[in-house]
């Protein structure tokens, strides 16, 4: 059985640091490169012949790296969160191009692809729904991929979902949290966390609440090392989110 050979982008990082330790620790992975601000992702690329490369980095510069390591016929596996629907098309279609996989996840956490899967069927049935995500105060994006991934999957489920009516109440801007999928979203950016989030459905007399809590950032590693595992037997270009691998 050959060794797959791993770049990690975005190694000094936190979850970078742990993505390096789980990759090292995986019998039939090896770690090729771990690189971080003022290493050329490309250069690596080219001397270091990785099968993928996984992206912990930064939203600013994360589909330039994409568009790198597609160029070079490499895999790309993305932590990072920050890509718009705009930008995911032209790099499905660039995927496809070069015959490679990107893998875009909101979260790894295997914990947190099930609450999103589970708050999408009970939307069926309580169409009233609300997502409070907690993270620590260090996270550049508001909210998180993980919230409108869960916002999407839920309107995919449930597309007449209802949103708390708002037309009647006196609002101060974003008090009721900002809107996708006709979903309010309330970010919570605090140290000492790192991330959580809730779904909250609601209907006639009853609540539900759907929680997942990250303890520490190795309960994302799973996850991680089962799309290295996988990514090379998928079909070409851009799938978003975990679950298409459960």
């Amino acid at each position: 059985m050959s060794m797959i050979k791993v770049i990690v982008n975005g190694a000094d990082g936190k979850m970078g640091k742990e993505t390096v330790k789980a990759v090292t620790h995986t019998q039939g992975m090896t770690l090729v490169a771990g690189l971080d601000k003022g290493h050329d992702l490309s250069l690596a690329i080219q001397e270091q012949h990785p099968d993928v490369v996984i992206d912990f980095t930064h939203p600013d510069v994360v589909k330039d790296n994409v568009i790198k390591i597609l160029r070079q016929h490499v895999h790309a596996i993305v932590g990072t969160t920050g890509l718009t629907q705009e930008d995911l098309e032209p790099l499905d279609s660039l995927a496809q191009e070069h015959q490679k996989t990107v893998l875009v996840c909101p979260n790894f956490a295997i914990g947190a692809v099930l609450m999103m899967k589970y708050a999408a069927e009970a939307a069926r049935y309580l169409p009233r729904v609300e997502i409070i995500e907690f993270h620590h105060d260090k996270k550049v994006d508001a909210p998180s991929g993980t919230a409108i991934k869960t916002a999407a999957l839920i309107q995919e489920s449930t597309p007449k979902i209802k949103s708390s009516s708002q037309e009647s109440q006196l609002l101060r801007s974003k008090a009721r949290g900002a809107l996708h999928y006709g979903i309010p979203i309330h970010s919570v950016r605090l140290p000492g966390m790192i991330a959580n989030q809730e779904v909250i459905l609601g209907g006639l007399g009853q609540t539900l609440s759907l929680r997942h809590d990250t303890i520490s950032r190795e309960a994302f590693m799973p996850g991680v090392i089962l799309a290295v595992e996988k990514i090379m037997s998928l079909d070409p270009g851009l799938l978003y989110g975990l679950e298409h691998l459960l």
